[in-house]
């Protein structure tokens, strides 16, 4: 089994769905409403561990209703939660808008994820331990930074998913092995919109990127390499709220078992394409047999 540590949110996703998302000032009317545990950091320890992964998870929930049923979720996927914080106050709430299409439109309100501003004791010697540390923004930027130090410190390969996008700091870059920005995100990350000149330009800061588009697969670019587009399973989405996360938790478990990275990022474009098909973050998220399936 591939060790991975993950250091990041996790969240209650409160969903609803609808014909559209509302336009600013307008309401309108659903037809279901949904609670589903999830957030950037969650979904991506689930998604790994599923995949076939030995995952720990840092990170916090809060002391309210949502934090024992956030750890729960953790636990029944075979998520190490040893290290999971309980902080005073509510947990992470993320409050999503999914259309007919597929497409979402969320707020994230931090909650226990906020007071991550720094390791907890223990936490370097289990990322010290790993084959890679998945890192994302939805903590504060400090976290992010002080965990990806500690990889570099100890020769962890350091994964980091740029969302929600801002601008990161030269030191946390340089920290970074691997990338992994959506379109969108890179094109705010470089103000290029063109995907291949936007991963082009995020090589001067990082070794490896993978750019992921959605229904059109992934851009894999590195140092001295020809860029590789990997097309993605062609399906009907449904919920496209945690692709990106299954597709990167998949991935690491992949590279940790020694894929070459075209071949890795095809089965995560797999994981990620069941997930579409399937509403919800961490409950639509596959399991290694079905992948490989």
């Amino acid at each position: 089994m591939t060790g991975i540590v993950v250091l990041g949110s996790a969240n209650m996703d409160l969903v609803a769905y609808s014909a559209r998302v509302p336009r600013l000032g307008e309401t309108v009317t659903g037809r279901e409403f949904r609670t589903i545990p999830g957030g950037k950091g969650a979904n991506q320890a689930i998604a790994a561990a599923r995949a076939g992964g030995e995952v720990a998870f840092l990170g916090a929930v809060g002391d309210d209703a949502y934090g024992p049923l956030l750890r729960h979720t953790l636990e029944a996927s075979g998520v190490d939660t040893d290290l999971l914080r309980t902080a005073q106050g509510p947990s992470g709430t993320a409050h999503v808008v999914v259309d007919d299409q597929g497409a979402n439109a969320i707020v994230v309100v931090p909650g226990a994820n906020g007071t991550v501003t720094r390791l907890a004791p223990g936490e370097e010697s289990v990322i010290a331990t790993a084959s890679a540390l998945l890192l994302q923004l939805e903590l504060p930027l400090n976290a992010v930074l002080a965990g990806a130090l500690a990889a570099r410190r100890h020769s962890v390969r350091t994964v980091l998913t740029p969302s929600p996008a801002r601008p990161l700091p030269p030191e946390l870059l340089g920290a970074v092995d691997l990338l992994v920005p959506n379109e969108h995100e890179a094109a705010a990350l470089t103000g290029i919109a063109d995907v291949r000149m936007s991963a082009e330009a995020l090589l001067r800061q990082v070794p490896e990127v993978v750019v992921t588009l959605g229904a059109a697969g992934s851009l894999y670019a590195a140092r001295g390499a020809e860029p590789v587009t990997v097309p993605a399973p062609r399906v009907r989405a449904v919920d496209t709220t945690a692709a990106g996360d299954t597709f990167v938790g998949t991935l690491a478990v992949a590279l940790g078992e020694g894929l070459p990275m075209a071949d890795a990022m095809r089965w995560a474009a797999a994981a990620a394409a069941l997930c579409v098909q399937r509403p919800g973050a961490s409950t639509s998220m596959p399991y290694r047999t079905e992948i490989e399936a």
